[in-house]
């Protein structure tokens, strides 16, 4: 029995090398953890139960009989993070970098299933070489079994993908389709093609980094929810993140003890708005003091910079926040701002993520770019969305609200539940110089006379009266109370149920 015992242990001990000691220490020179230390800081410390530790590939081209390393390039099973159930895989680079074999593959699947069964979030730690050319077809099967699982896990669990080095080829399908996918900066990168067959086939010349590093897809591209310094920051913000969410779509957010009074007021809002309707401000400093303890947790903080995503928790509940930011392009929607307040929205009403909606948006971005681009069909996204869900929905509006713009922003049109409005709200078709031009063309040559005009159409119109008039603004609130009406509202809305008709599915302006 004790010779079995010392060779379980020695098998043991041989998996966790992975591809032994010397590639070990040339990951740690990257400045990259091994595929166990990254677990080892995302779960809760000695929560970690592994699947699968023996497994090996089953290839026998091109020599690869002769190397069978145990665990085939990715370590996989179950801990908790916070006390609460999660799946994870975590890429060995060190085990023929990472590729993904049909052996690997059904590794990650199995927890897939499992975590699907067991209504837990997936967290894939990703740093793969993509597949193994040996294996050839094989691999790509295997690709796609992990693809199908993606999908069929799509609103039913949350899913997590860190990048954390290489993604190449179909390796970055998976992450695409999860919900959030984070990066490290300097060490990881995505892309379909790599740059020798960029420069092979359209003769452009880019490095990895600008091809699919982590300042491109956080920018750019929006393939990337965010970035981190460091694997440890990374995976520290992983954790934090996860205590946002609830476990599947069957359970609620986890409610954290709060020091923060709901019925908090903060005077320095009553001087947020500028008395110059033309002059910006920070939206995020009205989401910070309307947070418990000022605690945000921003997603694609800098891709469409215009729109504000991300999480908060009110009364120690999570509450999604979407928001204008009129410190970029005066806040308009465009093409970019549309797909990313889209996409998150669409996230939280999956997940019974409550919504509220901070509004000061003085239309849609005009221009050839946005009409050639489909700013119509990209901004019926987010029309889209709001629209379709039926999760607890609060919006204020704090300054501009124009036009189709308007109706866009969780307006009480798109069954938003409570709709505020501070006193410096405007709601209009548009402001009053555009409307003036129009209403009154036959006047311009005469400045006094569109002057006078432009004054009366603000007083009329420039206020959020004649839309609560029509109760299309449910009460218009003072800015320091803000936190205290916001709370009370989420909480008459913890009990909403909608029933929606029967569909087999939507058909999102994609």
């Amino acid at each position: 029995m004790r010779e079995i015992l010392e060779e379980l242990e020695s098998r043991r001990a041989s998996a966790r090398l992975g591809g032994g000691q010397r590639r070990i220490d040339n990951q740690h020179k990257k400045g990259k953890l091994t595929a166990r230390e990254r677990i080892d800081l995302l779960l809760d410390e000695g929560s970690f139960e592994e699947f699968d530790m023996f497994v090996t590939h089953r290839c026998t081209e091109f020599g690869m009989e002769n190397e069978k390393p145990a665990g085939d390039g990715v370590v996989t099973g179950w801990g908790t993070i916070n006390g609460r159930l999660v799946y994870v895989f975590s890429q060995d680079f060190t085990v023929f970098g990472g590729s993904l074999s049909e052996s690997h593959a059904q590794k990650i699947c199995k927890i897939m299933d499992m975590a699907v069964q067991n209504g837990a979030p997936v967290i894939g730690l990703n740093d793969s070489g993509g597949a193994r050319i040996q294996e050839g077809v094989d691999s790509l099967a295997g690709y796609a079994e992990v693809f199908q699982r993606n999908i069929e896990a799509s609103g039913i669990i949350p899913q997590i993908s860190v990048i954390m080095g290489p993604c190449a080829g179909g390796a970055v399908y998976s992450p695409a389709m999860t919900d959030f996918i984070f990066m490290v900066k300097d060490t990881s990168y995505m892309f379909v093609t790599g740059p020798d067959v960029v420069k092979t086939v359209t003769n452009e010349v880019v490095t990895a980094e600008e091809l699919g590093g982590a300042s491109t897809h956080t920018r750019k591209s929006s393939v990337a929810d965010g970035a981190f310094e460091n694997d440890v920051e990374a995976l520290v913000e992983i954790r934090r993140l996860f205590d946002f969410l609830p476990l599947n779509n069957k359970q609620k957010a986890p409610v954290r003890p709060f020091f923060d009074d709901p019925n908090r007021t903060d005077d320095s809002l009553d001087t947020l708005i500028p008395d110059n309707a033309h002059t910006p401000y920070d939206m995020k400093e009205l989401i910070l003091k309307v947070a418990d303890e000022g605690d945000f947790f921003e997603v694609q903080e800098e891709h469409a910079k215009n729109i504000i995503t991300g999480f908060i928790r009110i009364e120690g509940q999570t509450t999604g926040v979407v928001a204008n930011q009129p410190m970029v392009l005066a806040g308009c929607l465009d093409i970019d701002s549309s797909k990313k307040a889209a996409r998150f929205v669409r996230f939280c009403d999956a997940f019974e993520i409550p919504i509220l909606t901070l509004v000061d948006v003085p239309g849609f971005m005009p221009g050839t770019d946005q009409e050639y681009g489909g700013v119509i069909k990209h901004g019926a996204k987010l029309l889209f969305a709001f629209g379709e869900a039926t999760v607890p929905k609060v919006t204020v509006i704090t300054r501009k609200a124009y036009g189709g713009a308007y109706d866009v922003m969780s307006s009480k049109h798109l069954k938003g539940d409570i709709n505020y409005a501070w006193p410096t709200a405007e709601i209009a078709v548009m402001g009053a110089k555009g409307a003036v031009e129009i209403l009154h063309r036959s006047e311009l040559g005469d400045a006094e006379k569109i002057a006078a005009r432009t004054a009366e159409y603000e007083d009329r119109f420039a206020n959020p009266f004649v839309a609560a008039e029509r109760g299309f603004i449910d009460e218009v609130i003072q800015p320091r109370r803000t936190r205290l009406r916001v709370a009370r509202a989420f909480a008459s809305l913890r009990n909403k149920k909608v029933a929606m008709p029967w569909k087999k599915h939507n058909n999102i302006p994609l």
